[in-house]
C-alpha cells in the first residue's frame, strides 16, 4: 500500500478488497435511475407493505434450535435425493401443449413457452455462498450441466441474494447469447461479472421488456436484497410474470405473503402455472419468506380467488436454509393442495412435465426424510385454505 492509498475514502478502500462474489454497487446512471425510482424512498427501496427483514425474537434462542445435532439431522435428507437425470433427449422435442416446467432444484425453473426458453434463477453453484469453503451445500447435485441445458433466450433474475444470484453460473451464462432480465440495480452485479448492458433489460416494478414475442414484467414482491454485511438495500427485488401468446406463467422469487398478490392476479393473470416459494419459512422471519399455507394461499389470490392451473413449489430441497425439517414444505403443500382442491405438480429435480398434461405427484422426498410432524393439519370439518385468511394461518408458530 502507498502513501496515497491512505488518502482514499474509507469506503472506497473496503469496496476495493472486496472479492467479485460480492458483486457491485449500482453508481452513475444506474444509480440516478435508481432514485427516480417512486419504490425508493429515503434512500432505501421500500417493500410494498411493512416487514421485518431482520430475524425477529432471541438470537440466543435461534441459534440453540438451529445449532441443535437432532435438529440439524431432520433438516437434512437421510439419503440419496431421487434426481431426475435430465438428458438432451428430454427438452429436445418441444412440448406438446406449448408449455413445460422443468424444477432445477431450489428456485431454479427452465420454462419452456410458446417455442421460447426463459430460465428462472439459475444457480448452479455448489454454495449459495460468497465464499466457496463455507455456507450452505447443496443437498442433491444439478440434474444437468449448463452446457446441456441448451440455448436460453432469456435468463431472469428475482434478486441478488446468493441462492438466486449465483456468481459461476452467471459468468458461465454471461458467454452466450442469452438476454437477462433483472431487477433494478441488478445490473451492477451482472455488468462486473461480464454481461453487457447491452444485453440486459433492468426493470422497476410494473416494468415490461419483450424479448423474442415474449413479455416479461417485475412485479412486486415482499422481500429484501443485498450480497455483503453493508446492506444499502440499493438493488430491488421481484416477482415476475412471463407472457407468450398463448401461455402466461408467474415466479415469486422470494416473498412473504402480502396483498398484492391479487392485484398481480387481477391485472396479469389467470395463469397456467404459478412457481410460488413454500421453503425457508421460520416463525424468526415471517414477513419475508412464506410458508406453504401462505404459498397457496398466494397462489390462489393470483387466480383470482379460485383453485386454477398447476402450482409448482420452489425454494426448498435443495439447500438448508431455515430450522424445519428438510421435506415438511413439500409434505405441508401437498396437505395445502388437497385442501384447496388446487393442482400441485411435485416434479423430482430435473424431471420435465407439462402442466396441461399428467402432473408428477409422487411424495419422492418420503424414502429420504425422517418421520414429518403434521402440526398445520386442522380437524377434519375445518374451514379450507381457499376460505382462510392470512391471520388465521399458521405461520410456524403454533409448532
Amino acid at each position: 500500500m502507498t502513501g496515497a492509498d491512505y488518502l482514499l475514502p474509507f469506503r472506497t478502500k473496503l469496496r476495493s478488497m472486496r472479492t467479485e462474489s460480492f458483486g457491485a454497487d449500482p453508481a452513475g446512471a444506474r444509480m440516478e435511475r435508481i432514485r427516480r425510482s417512486p419504490h425508493f424512498v429515503d434512500g432505501v427501496f421500500q417493500n410494498p407493505v411493512g416487514a421485518r427483514t431482520r430475524p425477529s425474537g432471541s438470537t440466543v434462542e435461534f441459534a440453540k434450535i438451529y445449532f441443535h445435532k437432532e435438529q440439524r439431522a431432520r433438516r437434512t435428507p437421510t439419503g440419496t435425493v431421487p434426481v431426475h437425470a435430465t438428458t438432451l433427449a428430454d427438452l429436445a422435442a418441444p412440448p406438446a401443449t406449448g408449455l413445460r416446467l422443468t424444477w432445477m432444484g431450489h428456485s431454479s425453473v427452465l420454462a419452456e413457452i410458446d417455442g421460447r426458453r426463459i430460465l428462472f434463477d439459475p444457480v448452479w453453484g455448489e454454495r449459495c455462498s460468497p465464499l466457496p469453503f463455507a455456507g450452505p451445500k447443496r443437498l442433491h447435485p444439478t440434474p444437468l450441466s449448463l452446457a446441456a441445458l441448451g440455448p436460453v433466450d432469456v435468463v431472469v433474475i428475482s434478486h441478488d441474494h446468493y441462492d438466486h444470484l449465483d456468481l459461476p453460473t452467471i459468468r458461465a451464462l454471461a458467454g452466450t447469447d442469452t438476454v437477462f432480465a433483472v431487477p433494478l440495480g441488478v445490473g451492477a452485479h451482472l455488468e462486473r461479472w461480464g454481461v453487457p448492458p447491452s444485453r440486459m433489460h433492468e426493470l422497476d416494478w410494473n416494468e415490461t421488456a419483450t424479448v423474442a414475442g415474449i413479455s416479461l414484467t417485475a412485479t412486486p414482491a415482499r422481500h429484501f436484497c443485498g450480497r455483503g454485511l453493508r446492506n444499502q438495500q440499493h438493488t430491488l427485488w421481484a416477482s415476475w410474470v412471463v407472457t407468450g401468446p398463448d401461455h402466461r406463467i408467474y415466479h415469486s422469487g422470494d416473498t412473504g405473503y402480502f396483498p398484492g398478490f391479487r392485484d398481480i392476479g387481477a391485472e396479469h393473470g389467470p395463469f397456467d402455472a404459478t412457481m410460488i416459494q413454500i421453503g425457508a419459512y421460520s416463525e424468526y422471519w415471517p414477513d419475508i419468506h412464506m410458508t406453504p399455507a401462505e404459498g397457496m394461499r398466494a397462489h390462489l389470490d393470483l387466480q383470482g380467488g379460485r383453485p386454477h392451473g398447476v402450482l409448482l413449489p420452489i425454494h426448498w430441497g435443495t439447500f438448508n436454509l431455515a430450522p424445519h425439517p428438510w421435506a415438511e414444505p413439500g409434505e405441508w403443500t401437498k396437505d395445502a393442495g388437497e385442501e384447496a382442491g388446487q393442482a400441485v405438480a411435485f416434479p423430482r429435480p430435473g424431471e420435465p412435465f407439462e402442466p396441461a398434461g399428467k402432473l408428477p405427484a409422487e411424495a419422492w422426498w418420503r424414502a429420504v426424510s425422517q418421520p414429518i410432524a403434521h402440526p398445520w393439519r386442522r380437524p377434519r370439518g375445518a374451514e379450507s385454505v381457499a376460505e382462510t385468511s392470512r391471520g388465521d394461518m399458521d405461520l410456524a408458530g403454533e409448532r
